[in-house]
């Protein structure tokens, strides 16, 4: 896991270190990000939302782009950690940490959007099986969203 890393998690506020850091990380993740203008538009969306990076070694190796979707629910927009990096402890880390501004700011529900099931792409099965270890449940599966090729789906989790 963790051991032996000095793994630090910090909120992102300025903007232009935002867009820096989601495009180094996702462009590092070409199996999850190979659209590129799909890519491009979660970088710039990402520079309006609460953002968190974890650094190893004050370099940013994964981060999370929080959406306030109402007074309620708050969103994991965009998600990503370094493959070098990946099962390692960094994802639930990071998602600690949001937990824990989700609560502080009163909100309910978490939400996030994934591919769902039906498509065959064996890396959102990982992802998918990570929501899930974190405590998200499936709960809607949209087909017109992102496509009849792409079905998406929304997973939620109730925050205590």
């Amino acid at each position: 896991m963790l051991e032996g890393r000095s793994i630090k998690v910090e909120q992102v506020v300025g903007q232009g270190e935002k867009e820096l850091i989601s495009s180094l990380i996702l462009n590092a993740l070409p199996n999850w990000f190979g659209i590129p203008e799909s890519t491009q538009e979660y970088i710039e969306q990402s520079r309006q939302m609460p953002f968190f990076v974890a650094a190893d070694n004050n370099q940013a190796v994964g981060f999370i782009a929080i959406k306030e979707t109402s007074d309620y629910t708050a969103e994991i927009y965009v998600m990503g950690v370094l493959p070098e990096y990946h099962n390692q402890g960094v994802g639930k880390t990071l998602f600690s940490e949001t937990l824990k501004w989700a609560k502080d700011n009163g909100f309910q529900f978490l939400q996030v959007k994934t591919l769902a099931e039906s498509h065959p792409d064996r890396y959102y099965a990982r992802t998918r099986k990570f929501y899930q270890a974190i405590g998200f449940k499936p709960f809607e599966t949209l087909l017109e969203l992102w496509g009849k090729d792409n079905p998406c789906l929304i997973m939620v989790q109730h925050i205590d």
